[in-house]
């Protein structure tokens, strides 16, 4: 038997430049295109101003299209479940009234929060399959994100999504410190499908999350969200909070 051979430094770099391209070369979303093109215009002016000025536009004009990158995710099918809305770190977790425009009720519902910061994905996905009954636009101040009371000041964008079995969640879009516009792509009345797209924030922010009375997450505050694969909860089979500790 011929022994194994160690891969050739060309095979190598072949093999890390293709994994490189995995990871960066993912699709565009369509609300980026002229982002891109803005930041592409700026970089050629750059250029005729001072050389390392254009190679900062380059980098700029990159990273403008890394933020409107929207990879193709796979979603679970299972029924009942509640997956994340967004890419980010799930930052709060705790039992509130929800907002009055969401039409859940007075009572206290686990709400689970996931920031975003300026790196990561920020295409927002359906958390589970229903029809939009309330879709509700707040103006409001431009808070960081990651602070609680975001969730009552900040300019936001709520949506009650109520499934075929009758059980209602919301989802609420909120603008962050950088952000300064909020997209949303459905309306009242439409159908979702579980993780599809429904929104989209720039440039860094946070949604919340409000789940059904009586269910508990099965995330921990400081836990990677991935939009549309990470399950925040299970309205089929409600569970006791997960506890989480930090190493």
């Amino acid at each position: 038997m011929r022994p194994l051979r160690a891969p050739s430094p060309s095979t190598r770099f072949e093999s890390t430049l293709m994994n490189m391209l995995k990871i960066v070369a993912v699709p565009m979303h369509r609300e980026g295109r002229k982002f891109v093109a803005i930041f592409a215009a700026i970089t050629l002016l750059l250029a005729l101003v001072w050389e390392p000025l254009f190679w900062l536009g380059v980098g700029a004009t990159v990273w403008c299209y890394y933020f409107f990158r929207d990879p193709v995710r796979v979603i679970p099918q299972q029924e009942g479940l509640v997956l994340s809305p967004a890419d980010g770190v799930v930052s709060l977790i705790q039992d509130v009234v929800p907002p009055k425009e969401l039409d859940l009720g007075a009572a206290p519902v686990c709400r689970v929060s996931v920031f975003m910061n300026v790196f990561n994905c920020h295409v927002n996905r359906a958390p589970l399959a229903g029809t939009v009954r309330r879709i509700a636009y707040h103006k409001g101040q431009f808070l960081n994100a990651s602070f609680d009371k975001a969730s009552e000041l900040n300019e936001r964008n709520s949506l009650t999504i109520e499934t075929a079995s009758g059980a209602r969640i919301g989802v609420v879009q909120i603008a962050g410190l950088v952000a300064r516009r909020i997209v949303c792509f459905t309306r009242e009345g439409a159908s979702l499908e579980a993780g599809h797209r429904f929104g989209l924030i720039r440039f860094g922010s946070r949604l919340d999350i409000y789940l059904p009375e009586g269910v508990r997450p099965l995330v921990s505050v400081g836990q990677t969200a991935v939009a549309g694969e990470t399950i925040l909860a299970d309205l089929a089979a409600p569970e006791a909070q997960r506890p989480g500790i930090a190493v």
